[in-house]
């Protein structure tokens, strides 16, 4: 005899009770910092492991994504006999939306994945259980030294990426474009301005304290062993790279209104 299939779960309710969870997550890592001083082994490690770990995916993006954004406005620019121009558009392109956006979206796939499945394993294995049966609180133990280091990690590796791609976007200019070293250079240092650069960092920081509260609480809430892993794994990568896409949208407006970035 064949069994019903109970109603799957409301999808809403699913979606509310996770955001409530990653909320209370970030606010509870935040109000964790009191202990930070005995948590300051673990953030150094976890910063040099992340920032370590980060480094040569960052040096592609910046490549490959300063590349991209030279040749492609480059050869609009060049129709209309405004290839110098591109000195203007790759250093802003860079510094205010690509640099902190791609580099950021890949440091959630690297390191955001990284995070859910360390937690993940933890929760399944039932060390966390232990830990809350010795009265450790996991968030100050496992979640903060993360979060911290995620906030730190990102906005140096997207300024690390952010000059690796004005540079590659440089080589390009020069060889595809005809643009010269010095009127690349004298472009940029003419429109580009220090807010324009702070800016990015400041949505770097935003996206990778996003990444961390994500990552940590898929990890809290892991179960069903390696399956359940493995599902917490990809709900980082696919939640976390959407909000950074819906945020960068709504710090870019901040950025204009508050600080005159682009104004």
């Amino acid at each position: 005899m064949l069994k019903p299939v109970p109603a799957p779960p409301d999808l809403l309710s699913r979606l509310f009770e996770g955001a409530g969870f990653t909320i209370s997550v970030f606010f509870q890592t935040i109000s964790s910092f009191g202990s930070l001083w005995r948590r300051r082994v673990e953030v150094v490690i976890h910063t040099q492991a992340f920032g370590i770990g980060g480094i040569p995916v960052t040096v592609l993006v910046g490549i490959f994504t300063g590349m991209v954004v030279t040749f492609q406005t480059g050869l609009a620019l060049y129709s209309i006999g405004q290839a110098a121009q591109v000195g203007v558009l790759v250093p802003l392109a860079m510094c205010r939306e690509m640099g902190p956006v791609m580099t950021c979206i890949i440091l959630a796939g690297l390191l955001g994945s990284r995070i859910a499945a360390e937690i993940g394993t933890m929760r399944v294995s039932e060390e966390i259980d232990a830990l809350e049966v010795m009265s450790i609180n996991p968030i100050p133990y496992l979640v903060m030294p993360r979060f911290l280091a995620m906030c730190i990690v990102c906005p140096l590796l997207t300024a690390y990426a952010d000059f690796i791609g004005i540079g590659a976007g440089m080589l390009v200019a020069k060889s595809q474009l005809g643009v010269s070293f010095q009127a690349y250079l004298n472009n940029a240092k003419e429109h580009l301005e220090f807010k324009d650069f702070y800016s990015g960092l400041l949505k770097a920081l935003v996206f990778g304290s996003v990444t961390a509260s994500v990552a940590c609480a898929q990890g809290l809430r892991t179960e069903k062993g390696a399956e359940g892993v493995g599902l917490a794994t990809m709900n980082t990568v696919v939640i976390s790279s959407v909000l950074i896409l819906v945020l960068d949208y709504v710090l870019g407006w901040f950025c204009n209104v508050f600080l005159g970035v682009g104004a």
